[in-house]
This record gives C-alpha cells, structure tokens and sequence, in this order.
C-alpha cells in the first residue's frame, strides 16, 4: 500500500512546481505556448515511446476493446443527460468528455505496477493506447465544440500530429519493428519531458484557479460520474464477464483514475474554460487519495 501513496506522491511533486513557478513568475510564463509545445511536439516522442517499448499483440486487444465498450456507454448516457442539465455550450463538453478522460498512462501505469506487478505492462499500455485514442478524437471534438462548429471541430482532430504518430508507431510494432537503444533513449527523453510538462502545466493553471468559481452542478455532475457510475457501470460489466482476474482488475482501476490533465491541455488549446477544467481535476485528484483505497478492495469481487 505504501508504493501505491508514493507513486501518487511523486506524480504531485511536478504539479507543485508548476504551481509554485506561476506563483513566483505570474504572467512572464506563458500557459498557451507550454501547451503549443506539448501538444504539437513532445507528445509524439511519449506516443512512439508508449507504443513501442512493447511489442502490440493482437490477442491483448480484448482488454482495451472491454475498455472502449464501458466508456462508450457512459459517454452515451452522459451526453443524452448533460443536454437537458447544462445550457452553456462550454459546460455541456465539458461534462460530457472531462469524466471520461482518466490519467492512464501518468498514474494508472505506476500505479497498476504497484499492485499487480510488471505483468500488468503490457495491458496497461494498450489500455492508455485506447484511451489516447479516446482523447485524441472524442475529447478533441467536444472540447473544440465549446468554441467551434462540427466541421472545425472535426478538422481539429485530423490536425493534430499525435493522432497520426500513433497510427504510425502501431503499424510499425505490428510489423514487428524494435529500435535500437540510442533511439529509445531519444524516445523516452521527448516522452518523460512530455510527462514532466504536463503535470508542470497543471500546476500553472492549477494557480489562480478558484474552487468557487465553479458551478456546484457541474462539479458534483463530474465527480459522480467519475467515481460512482463509471465504476459501478464497469462493475457490472467485468463481474459477468470472462476474463483474468489482473486484467479485469486492470481495466477497472484505469477506470477509476482522476480526471486526466490532458483535459486542462484541450480547454486551454480550444478556450473551453480551461481555469474551470483544471479545478474539476484537480478536486478529482484530491478525492483520487481516498477512492483508491476503496477500489482496490472492490478488486476481490472481480
């Protein structure tokens, strides 16, 4: 239990530096460039490095495809309810996508090691792979929706170079492509400053962001669908299931993960109140310390 708090502690050291450099240097640090930086740059070394540390096996894909399946069913139901709840276009994508979006790869990664060791690598990975996915083409629409039209937002997917990167680096696994060390190293070097960037761009817009500022409505809309029909939905699934008790105790703790900052990353790049999406991740991550616990226990009825 104590790995699984300081896996989770030194994920926050980031996040405090950030918050502590904008603090500290205020409008002389520029939250949109960091964001143009990561997003059309570094982010394609974590893409490649993600999806060829391993070897993509096409037997692994049942996980992710479950996966994809309770996450589709959530977004469904979300989006019939959060249209008659939320009138401000900006609002409805948000509680339509954020909940969603879970922290798979910075935090569910490290944290499925903790507890089911380095055998759960190489469906976590392909798990973030979906979930990528997920970010990259339905996050990007609804996020890009709260200040565009369909056919914007629609183009605004197709433009970003990480989409095509994971295209690219998928192909190049399935045709059983392994670069060599040097390259790797390049790789992980763009992938842990990608890493390291996002969590420190949160922190920016972590600072001067106020809890109140925030519609009780849809704060307690996110956080409910997060962390109790989210779970519950994938409970349901997974109990009458078919499948290894690791992988579904995988899929169900990348579930359950905290509002991923590559939520702040859209809002801030499309201007779907990026202050407001950095709260809600921010108290999801605070309630993360304490839901975690809880689910793991729920891992023994899977």
């Amino acid at each position: 239990m104590s790995s699984i708090i300081f896996s989770i502690l030194g994920i926050y050291i980031f996040i405090l530096i950030g918050f502590i450099a904008k603090m500290s240097f205020k409008e002389s640090i520029d939250d949109k460039t960091i964001t143009l930086i990561n997003v059309y740059f570094l982010q394609i070394f974590l893409t490649f490095w993600g999806l060829l540390i391993h070897p993509v096996d096409i037997t692994l894909l049942y996980a992710p495809s479950v996966y994809l399946v309770i996450v589709a069913m959530v977004l469904l139901i979300s989006a019939l309810v959060a249209k008659r709840l939320f009138e401000d276009k900006k609002e409805y994508s948000i509680a339509t996508v954020a909940a969603i979006i879970g922290n798979t790869g910075n935090l569910g990664i490290p944290l499925n090691i903790a507890i089911f060791g380095e055998e759960s690598i190489p469906y976590t990975t392909i798990i973030n792979l979906m979930n990528v996915f997920v970010v990259y083409t339905i996050g990007v629409y609804y996020y890009s929706r709260g200040s565009f039209d369909v056919k914007t937002s629609l183009k605004n997917i197709v433009k970003l170079p990480i989409l095509w990167a994971a295209v690219a680096a998928i192909i190049l696994s399935m045709q059983g492509y392994k670069p060599n060390d040097e390259i790797m190293k390049v790789l992980m070097m763009g992938a842990y400053a990608s890493i390291v960037m996002q969590l420190f761009l949160f922190g920016l817009y972590l600072y001067g962001t106020e809890v109140k500022e925030i519609s009780k409505k849809l704060t307690l809309w996110i956080i409910s669908i997060k962390f109790l029909f989210l779970p519950a939905t994938a409970f349901l699934i997974l109990y009458n299931i078919e499948m290894d008790s690791m992988i579904k105790g995988i899929i169900f703790l990348e579930l359950l993960m905290p509002l991923a900052i590559a939520n702040v990353n859209f809002a801030s790049l499309y201007d779907c109140k990026p202050k407001i999406v950095t709260a809600l991740v921010f108290i999801s991550s605070v309630l993360f310390l304490g839901v975690i616990f809880a689910g793991v226990k729920v891992l023994t009825y899977l």
